[in-house]
């Protein structure tokens, strides 16, 4: 089943082309990997296929209304702000709003998405914790859980892990491949090829605002692409637990 379906997506942003007709279907169970050099329209991209931006062509999610959109897709953008010095619990109940009635308090399932949430971040220790005076990489994990509590078909998310610290990067990961691989599906952004070619099912390369790249990381991290696209070498090798990928050399 289609998650998300994305037909002839252009944007232009002060009369400049940033996405030129992008094409793509999300199915279930799918952990897909958006990734290309700074200015490729990763972003905007996301952002135009949720309807936050204004867009020529067709996205499927673009034209739900919002209380619909909210409860089919969760979105994290590449911009952390917390505005409210509220506490990490109150936090990622926010994500429960899209499931529950005006004026109607947090019920028994609300309470269970927000605490498994907090599980999957490891966060049982900052529940009662201002969210305002956590660090930076401790507040992406508090969005992040509350992206989780939303309890979406759908998460879409502008790289999540910038700024976290290499368990939390592998944790966060980690947490999107299960939730693919329990039928739910993830869009993620990422600089980090080597994370993208190890939790991604399927990984799809911007270049110029166009796709240059669809399909299972083996197939789309070729000397071709990173050459051409990423203008690096780069050194991969197969492990047990799955790719190492390291860029290497500028070209």
């Amino acid at each position: 089943m289609s998650l998300l379906r994305v037909e002839h997506l252009s944007v232009t942003l002060r009369n400049r082309p940033v996405l030129r007709d992008v094409s793509f279907d999300v199915e279930e169970g799918e952990c897909v990997g958006l990734i290309g050099p700074n200015g490729a329209g990763k972003s905007t991209l996301m952002r135009a296929a949720l309807g936050l931006v204004a867009h020529e062509g067709q996205s499927s999610i673009a034209v739900m209304r919002d209380a619909d959109r909210a409860r089919a897709a969760a979105w994290m953008p590449q911009m952390r702000e917390i505005a409210w010095p509220v506490t990490v619990d109150t936090l990622v109940m926010l994500g429960r709003i899209p499931h529950m009635a005006g004026g109607q308090k947090p019920g028994a399932e609300d309470h269970a998405r927000v605490d498994a949430a907090i599980a999957a971040t490891g966060l049982e220790a900052f529940r009662q914790r201002t969210a305002t005076r956590l660090s930076g990489g401790e507040q992406a994990r508090v969005l992040i859980a509350r992206a989780l509590a939303q309890d979406t078909p759908l998460i879409v998310a502008d790289e999540p892990v910038a700024g976290l610290d290499p368990a939390h990067q592998i944790s966060t990961m980690e947490t999107f491949a299960k939730l693919a691989r329990d039928g739910r599906s993830v869009i993620v952004s990422l600089h980090d090829l080597g994370l993208a070619a190890r939790h991604c099912t399927r990984l799809i390369i911007l270049s110029e605002g166009r796709i240059a790249a669809d399909g299972a990381p083996a197939d789309v991290l070729t000397l071709d692409s990173l050459r051409d696209v990423f203008g690096i070498t780069a050194y991969f090798r197969d492990t047990d637990q799955g790719p190492v990928f390291q860029p290497l050399s500028v070209i």
